[in-house]
């Protein structure tokens, strides 16, 4: 049997501070990291091509897709995601666990394909401090921020899809939940079993 890496199912609404976390996350656990996902949307002030994201054209996303290269894939905000499945299995075959940070479609896409995966939902504190951290950013115009609240409604109406849920109000609090969540996971039978194989086989 391989030791076969835990997959992580993470997913937001746009400013509930996912992001942050996750890069947190995989900072303090050592084995863990986060799926680099294929976008056609244009690159922002500080984003580096293969690091945040595989910034390709409608096209090559599309000749991709045909080519059944995603294990899940979207739209979101007139913008195509999705995530190679060969990518994730390659990693996730050396035990290193990995997480994917996608919205609920994509999450639904992944349960149907891969049911072990284990789903965490992240929520702001308040409708108000979603606004505020919307418009903190500085990226977007009232427009986008509006269609973004809006969204960020319906996003929220799947988190009883999830296995956990956490709230980032204190952010520290939050990041101590994804890292027990992380670890707890590593404690299971099945992960423990394989890591100390040769310790079970001498005492029995």
């Amino acid at each position: 049997m391989n030791n076969l890496g835990n997959l992580y199912i993470v997913s937001a609404p746009s400013g509930a501070g996912k992001t942050s976390l996750l890069k947190e996350l995989v900072k303090s656990i050592d084995g863990i990291s986060t799926s680099i996902s294929t976008t056609t949307r244009s690159i922002r002030t500080g984003e580096v091509n293969g690091k945040d994201y595989h910034f390709v054209s409608i096209e090559q996303f599309s000749a991709m897709k045909e080519q059944g290269d995603f294990l899940e894939h979207a739209e979101v905000f007139g913008n195509f995601y999705g995530t190679s499945k060969t990518h994730l299995l390659e990693i996730l075959q050396t035990g290193e666990d990995l997480v994917l940070e996608i919205d609920w479609q994509g999450a639904q896409q992944v349960r149907e394909q891969m049911s072990h995966a284990i789903s965490i939902f992240i929520l702001p504190p308040s409708r108000n401090e979603l606004a505020n951290r919307l418009t903190g950013r500085g990226q977007d115009d009232e427009q986008v921020i509006q269609q973004r609240m809006s969204s960020a409604m319906a996003e929220i109406s799947h988190y009883s899809e999830y296995d956990f849920l956490v709230v980032n109000d204190v952010f520290k609090v939050a990041l101590r939940d994804l890292e027990d969540i992380v670890k707890v996971h590593r404690l299971t039978l099945t992960r423990q079993s394989i890591q100390y194989k040769q310790l079970i086989e001498e005492l029995l």
